[in-house]
């Protein structure tokens, strides 16, 4: 067979296997990155001088800024040199962004052609439904996200000039705005205790939340929006993950209100002002970008079953939020609704659900559900933890919050390896199974007799 015919038919041939499991595809990549991210972080050069870190605490921290959670087993601001802590801001990009828009970016620099393969493999990891515009919308997601994360580090250095001075004020702008944007809620304050200090502060709080809830809308969400220009003009899809992310901020930052105000651990000691601050940063910050201004312990437990469900909901999909996503949340209580109601077919706004998608939508929830129930169970073996701490660490790792009840430093290392594998699931899982639970599959040509079951 002559050379050329033969790159052809090993190009077909992975043409192929990306078709039959693109999921596999994408998390080999991501398990790579994280595997690099590793070695980078086990150098003498990565860690503070009397500091180091184990395989296996490098591996945990390399898939948490991968996988864009937040969660760490030592503290990032006194265990790693300049050298360590821009590893893993190199890995939150790349991790948010999504090795694949990453990889094909570099491919645009370099000026080579996009051909079908890049194309396919960057619509599953974009999480897009069609193929078409998929390199437009890659340089569109380069150029919003780099903008974004440069207007956030602009107004967080200047903020932080004061505190810790220039250069270092700027070093911190940047490092937190790549962690907000991205929705992975590392932080250089220090002591775990992440921006409790800041409480109050509007800027560093408004400057921050914006940060994570635009990149948590979904890169498409934003496309769409700005290119429509119009609420009334944009998709369904758009409209869904705007309206429940409104939706769901006002609710979460009234229940937290509510349910902390009259604690003195976490709101009840600060005045008017910062109470309502904290309570908005909180109640929009599980959704799902890991800092945290108010002391999670301390936290009535009210409180914690409110963050652990917007943990599970999470953003929007095609973006860097983690969860189950709220465009699943919404067709799910629309489908109950509808049962409910005796109507065969779910509708909104005027549109009707189609009946593969809810197929999906229930398919996603109860894998998440099974999963986070299996790594629960598991861990109540190899922990000593109440109950509902661990489950808060366990949909935190799921989600790709970060949020912790401060169990993850006490971790076993059956433990670490338990959320470690929870989180690269987090992160992978829900950006592939949708798509992967939508490919055509040899249905039977016949069909069974029909059989109805006693349930409920």
């Amino acid at each position: 067979m002559e050379p050329g015919r033969t790159k052809v038919a090993r190009r077909e041939r992975m043409m192929e296997r990306v078709k039959r499991n693109p999921a596999q595809t994408l998390s080999l990549g991501f398990l790579c990155l994280i595997l690099i991210g590793t070695s980078l972080l086990m150098l003498p050069i990565a860690t503070k001088e009397g500091h180091s870190v184990s395989f296996l605490d490098a591996l945990f921290e390399a898939t948490s800024a991968v996988c864009v959670t937040g969660l760490v087993v030592v503290d990032t601001q006194t265990t790693f040199t300049l050298f360590g802590q821009t590893v893993l801001m190199v890995l939150i990009q790349i991790g948010g962004l999504g090795f694949m828009t990453f990889a094909i970016l570099i491919a645009l620099l370099l000026g080579k052609n996009i051909g079908l393969l890049e194309r396919r493999m960057l619509q599953e990891s974009l999480n897009k439904i069609t193929l078409g515009g998929v390199v437009q919308l890659v340089k569109f997601i380069v150029g919003f996200t780099l903008l974004s994360e440069a207007i956030g580090a602009i107004i967080l250095t200047i903020r932080w000039a004061h505190d810790f001075g220039f250069p270092q004020s700027l070093y911190y702008g940047v490092f937190h705005s790549v962690s907000a944007f991205n929705n992975a809620g590392f932080d250089l304050m220090g002591g775990f205790r992440s921006l409790t200090g800041y409480a109050g502060d509007v800027t560093v709080m408004l400057t921050l939340s914006a940060l994570f809830i635009i990149g948590g809308l979904g890169y498409t969400v934003v496309w769409d929006l700005l290119n429509k220009k119009s609420f009334r003009k944009c998709s369904l899809q758009t409209k869904l993950v705007l309206m429940m992310t409104v939706m769901l901020n006002v609710l979460g930052t009234v229940m937290i209100f509510l349910l902390e105000y009259k604690n003195p651990a976490t709101l009840g000691g600060l005045p008017l002002k910062e109470q309502i601050l904290a309570a908005y940063f909180h109640g929009v910050v599980p959704r799902t970008a890991g800092f945290n201004t108010l002391s999670m312990p301390d936290l009535t437990l009210s409180s914690q079953f409110v963050t652990m469900l917007l943990m599970f909901i999470g953003g929007g999909s095609g973006g860097t939020a983690g969860g189950i996503k709220v465009t699943t949340f919404v067709i799910i209580m629309l489908a109950v609704w509808s049962l409910i109601r005796g109507r065969g077919d779910v509708h909104i706004m005027k549109r009707r659900i189609p009946k593969d998608l809810l197929f999906r939508a229930f398919s996603i929830t109860i894998y998440s559900m099974g999963l986070i129930s299996l790594i629960l169970f598991l861990l109540t073996i190899t922990e000593e933890a109440p109950l509902h701490v661990l489950l808060f660490e366990v949909i935190s790792a799921f989600g790709t919050v970060g949020m912790s009840l401060g169990v993850t430093p006490e971790l076993s290392g059956a433990g670490k390896v338990l959320i470690t594998l929870l989180m690269f699931v987090g992160r992978v899982g829900p950006l592939t199974i949708a798509f992967a639970l939508a490919r055509d599959r040899n249905e039977l040509h016949y069909k069974y007799a029909e059989e109805k079951l006693m349930i409920g």
